[in-house]
């Protein structure tokens, strides 16, 4: 056991990762920070415990889960599982190195913390949520994702049937019946309804952000019950999925390496790129290497979210065609809120966003580890493959990964045009600032493939760090600065700011873009050459 934290703290790669984790950690609760003295104990605190449970969840998917859904990858662990330990003993001990590192990142935080409650901004029960919550669920993410990963292709099938059907059924309640639930419920038989009702209102009770808010808002007094049951629900759900997971590892190292895959039917081998051909119209000779590139990173595509957010677009959509003739019986108070919170320009700016994720985060497409890299760049180069075909390769996974969300942002603007809500001129002109944000998104990934370059760090400044920082801008009444970050200019575009807030700030993101997927398709070949010839025999560790 003590040989896997060695290890994991001799490793220049997980050494660096949790540098950069812990910096990024910090600026979020700086972040945090800003808004607490900004806007005072109480908006300002609330704000800090929704920022510090995302972050926590996040850096559970990354440091927990990102590493244990790579180790089955590598045929190197085959030669681990038939020693005398154990696949469970080996999947524990990768869990705790996970959790020991996940841990010092979340309380990497704690001086800053202390000094909030010093100066009066918290109280020193509140640190109790603001630490626990967050890594409890950080570690409940990481293993969520481990386990749907490592369950067979059949389980995976049926879990998202069943997770449409979730969907489905809380857009329906949540959203459509809204604040005419229990008039919807009436219809029901009396025992059904009633159940029904409970339950709902059990989800929105107890969940890791409504407790936060509650205990924020009404004190440890009243909310240190509910929390409690949460936290117990989340560790006795951990536990649950440590033992699935510790007895699935060798069954899905099996299934990945060994066992021969069923082709899925209808599923072409094919794949359109006509998006990918309108941006960026360059030669595109070699398609084996884009269908391969599409069939890897359709293994594991995101339905789940792209349907919870489809669903809720769509009907977005249809209530801002509807206007005033928005049925009576249906609920509105959603929307509403989501009105008060932005609107259209807020929700596409973030599905844009969402759409370029893929963009960003280009390195796990080929490979997730220097040595897996080093296989398959020495094949690669030994072909007649050029900049061109691994830009054609990466452009289709990133474009079949994203396209949903976009897709989602146009029905938003097209609805809003005919509703009269803004003019198409304006709708138009955000959506451009969209496709110049993923193309932008998409240069800079590429070019930190092309170099060898860990994308996590990228991915994370691109998708997290840039649109805080507009938000930020925002809120603090400068929009000019604003409109010059990616994700800042498409809000100032959908809001219909003057051309000389939002227009220098589109034009400087499509040079910038322009530049750099010039320069990563010039280097593109000899950069790969140069990264295999400077790792190619290296060993990982010193």
């Amino acid at each position: 056991m003590l040989s896997f934290f060695t290890l994991a703290a001799q490793s220049p790669t997980r050494q660096q990762a949790f540098r950069r984790a812990v910096i990024a950690h910090l600026a979020i609760l700086a972040g945090g920070v800003w808004a607490l003295r900004r806007y005072g104990p109480d908006d300002g605190a609330l704000l800090l415990g929704y920022l510090l449970l995302i972050a926590g969840i996040v850096e559970g998917a990354a440091l927990l889960g990102w590493r244990l859904t790579q180790l089955p990858k590598s045929q190197a662990l085959e030669f681990l599982l038939v020693t005398p330990l154990r696949p469970r003993c080996v999947f524990l001990a990768e869990t705790l190195v996970g959790l020991a590192r996940l841990t010092l990142v979340t309380f990497s935080g704690l001086p800053v913390l202390v000094l909030l409650m010093a100066d009066g901004y918290v109280d020193v029960l509140d640190l109790i949520p603001l630490l626990l919550m967050p890594l409890t669920w950080g570690v409940l993410t990481g293993l969520g994702l481990t386990i749907w990963a490592y369950e067979p292709v059949a389980v995976r099938r049926w879990g998202e049937r069943v997770a449409l059907g979730l969907i489905v059924l809380q857009l329906a309640v949540g959203v459509l019946a809204g604040e005419h639930l229990r008039h919807w419920l009436e219809w029901l038989p009396e025992g059904l309804g009633r159940w029904l009702l409970v339950g709902f209102h059990a989800f929105h009770r107890y969940n890791p952000f409504a407790v936060i808010h509650h205990w924020l808002e009404e004190g440890p007094a009243a909310a240190a019950d509910r929390m409690w049951r949460v936290e117990l629900a989340a560790l006795t759900a951990t536990g649950l999925l440590l033992a699935r997971g510790a007895g699935r590892l060798q069954g899905h190292f099996q299934d990945r390496h060994y066992r021969v895959k069923r082709k899925e039917k209808g599923k072409g081998d094919g794949e359109s790129l006509n998006f990918t051909f309108f941006l960026f119209p360059f030669s595109f000779r070699e398609r084996s290497l884009a269908w391969w590139a599409v069939r890897r990173v359709t293994e594991y595509s995101g339905r789940i979210n792209l349907w919870l957010a489809g669903g809720f677009g769509a009907l977005y959509a249809l209530y801002i065609l509807a206007g005033p003739s928005w049925p009576a019986w249906l609920g509105r108070q959603v929307f509403v809120l989501c009105d008060q919170l932005g609107g259209i320009p807020s929700l596409a700016t973030a599905l844009m966003v969402l759409a370029a994720v893929p963009a960003s985060f280009q390195y796990g497409l080929w490979d997730s580890s220097a040595q897996d890299r080093c296989r398959r760049l020495e094949l690669l180069l030994l072909t007649h493959l050029q900049g061109e075909d691994y830009w054609d390769a990466a452009a289709a996974a990133a474009w079949r990964r994203g396209r949903g969300y976009f897709g989602i942002a146009v029905l938003l603007w097209g609805a809003a045009a005919l509703a009269g809500r803004v003019p198409a001129a304006q709708a138009v002109t955000a959506l451009a600032a969209g496709v110049v944000l993923w193309g932008l998104y998409f240069a800079l990934g590429f070019r930190a493939f092309s170099r060898g370059v860990q994308a996590n760090t990228l991915g994370m400044l691109l998708t997290l760090g840039l649109p805080l920082l507009a938000y930020g801008l925002y809120r603090a009444g400068w929009p000019l600065l604003a409109a010059l970050v990616p994700a800042g200019n498409v809000y100032a575009a959908g809001v219909g700011l003057p051309a000389a807030t939002w227009l220098p700030g589109l034009v400087l993101a499509a040079a910038v873009a322009l530049v750099i997927a010039r320069l990563a398709l010039t280097t593109c070949d000899r950069e790969l050459r140069r990264w295999y010839e400077l790792h190619h025999g290296r060993k990982v560790m010193t």
